[in-house]
């Protein structure tokens, strides 16, 4: 099997691609690009209540967006398409009356009314408290399993459109070996004969997956422990047509920033009150870095070494393997991811980094030119830990008046008179330099000396009257790219907010 790997990442267009989706895709993407496989993006589209046209949009933006490309697929094309699932009816049609024929499959035609009340009256003879009883008991009870030909016959003259079911062995266990988990196995009684094939004739998602993954050669199947429950049956169906099937790795759930239980689907929030993003999208408007979200979604549950954590996509496909994927659930850490995107951006050159800041100004309402924000870049690099943060880091920029409070032009050890002095000896002094930072600082510190003032003091009140904050961006940078006549002016308001 590992001679030709064909891996997967099947989603179904039901919402936003989420950052458990996006891990999974990212380990099926690395392990194929590191054994020089095939990669292969399959929509499983067959829940036409539930498809959105804005989720299919979203899994492809989203999945370009990190650089997960697809060797096969929507947009790509490939020898084993179409790649929609719901494009794919006939075959999967085909193979259920093969199972039919060969005995794996029945035709049921019990009423949803019949289906409903038989799960109400399974559950009312249950102990609540009996979960063992309660996976044996519920479940379908096999009514049209045996029915005759004459009974079948009977059934269809009366208008009544049929599902297929699988036949399940009604003893013995199946059992699979799990890459990552080792021998899982479950006792066959505990599990129903599931539907296969709808009234409708769109297959459910057991029937389509084993179908299509049969169909496109797929060798290694990596996809979230939930579907765990899942794979027993998908054995059992490979064994029913006589297929050899992929090898399975079950990889380890995500769990929430706090570690108590797995991360929602939609919504995420701590217990200090605070909205964390869960869909990518969410993360890519919030200001992080792809790189950084791939780098960071490798390491959710796989591990590069002991102590590596920023990794380079191209380490990341030379050293990925199953081996290092922990079978333990992984918490999903902001503040690591936080720290990461942190890093990520102080490593982008000033013109890259400008790019990717400028659609953020735009969607802020600030009107701002590519070359301003070239020159702000350097000033603010430094403090940024997501993209968005550049409109907070620059806001007192774009304003005709600052609103700050006059006490915080009078630093610590001066005076008020001390605090004036500053502000007029500077505004006198600025008139006469050129104004670039390279000419502003020299000056400016000497006069400082002059003053008797430590440069902390000096320029404290200077940057308060300048930008109104206590922090800010480095101040001749700042001080050159707000020009000569808007800091004149405010130098002058400081003023007479002193006097």
């Amino acid at each position: 099997m590992m001679a030709r790997i064909r891996v997967r990442y099947a989603p179904s267009p039901t919402g936003y691609l989420h950052a458990g989706g996006a891990r999974s895709c990212l380990f099926n993407w690395l392990f194929a690009r590191h054994h020089g496989g095939t990669f292969i993006l399959r929509i499983e589209d067959t829940d036409r209540t539930r498809f959105y046209k804005s989720s299919l949009s979203d899994i492809v933006e989203s999945l370009r967006w990190l650089g997960l490309d697809w060797d096969e697929g929507p947009e790509v094309g490939g020898p084993c398409g179409p790649y929609f699932q719901s494009e794919r009816l006939p075959l999967y049609q085909k193979y259920a009356r093969e199972l039919i024929a060969s005995g794996h499959a029945y035709r049921c035609y019990c009423s949803a009314e019949r289906l409903k009340s038989l799960r109400e009256g399974q559950r009312a003879a249950t102990p609540a408290q009996n979960t063992d009883a309660a996976s044996s008991h519920i479940g379908y009870d096999r009514h049209c399993r045996e029915l005759t030909a004459s009974q079948r016959a009977e059934l269809e003259s009366s208008g009544i459109v049929p599902v297929v079911r699988l036949k399940v062995p009604l003893d013995g266990q199946t059992a699979f070996h799990d890459l990552i988990r080792g021998r899982i196995a479950i006792q066959n009684e505990q599990m129903d004969d599931f539907v296969l094939l709808k009234s409708d004739g769109f297959p459910t998602y057991h029937l389509a997956n084993v179908v299509d993954d049969h169909a496109m050669e797929i060798s290694h199947i990596m996809r979230a422990d939930e579907w765990i429950p899942s794979t027993p049956r998908h054995v059992i169906m490979y064994n029913a047509f006589g297929w050899t099937p992929p090898l399975y790795a079950h990889l380890p759930v995500i769990l929430s920033p706090t570690g108590q239980g797995k991360m929602s689907k939609r919504k995420l929030v701590g217990t200090d009150g605070r909205e964390y993003n869960v869909r990518i999208r969410e993360f890519r408007s919030a200001g992080y870095l792809p790189e950084a979200l791939f780098n960071f979604l490798a390491l959710v549950g796989w591990s590069y070494d002991d102590k590596t954590e920023m990794l380079t996509r191209e380490q990341a496909v030379e050293a990925f393997d199953l081996d290092h994927v922990s079978r333990s659930p992984a918490k999903f850490s902001y503040d690591k991811l936080d720290w990461m995107n942190g890093m990520y951006i102080r490593q982008l050159e000033v013109n890259d980094l400008a790019g990717r800041l400028h659609p953020f100004f735009n969607a802020a309402g600030v009107d701002i030119d590519m070359e301003t924000v070239q020159r702000m870049t350097p000033l603010i690099r430094e403090r940024m830990v997501k993209l968005t943060d550049c409109v907070a880091l620059t806001d007192f920029f774009f304003v005709d008046e600052l609103h700050y409070d006059p006490q915080l032009l009078i630093q610590k050890g001066m005076t008020s008179d001390q605090s004036r002095r500053v502000l007029s000896e500077s505004e006198a002094l600025l008139r006469e330099t050129e104004f670039v930072e390279a000419a502003l600082e020299p000056p400016l510190r000497a006069k400082a000396e002059e003053l008797g003032l430590k440069a902390r003091q000096f320029f404290g009140t200077l940057r308060i009257a300048i930008t109104g904050r206590e922090v800010a961006p480095p101040l001749f940078g700042t001080m050159e790219i707000l020009g000569r006549e808007k800091v004149l002016a405010r130098i002058a308001t400081a003023r007479a907010l002193l006097q």
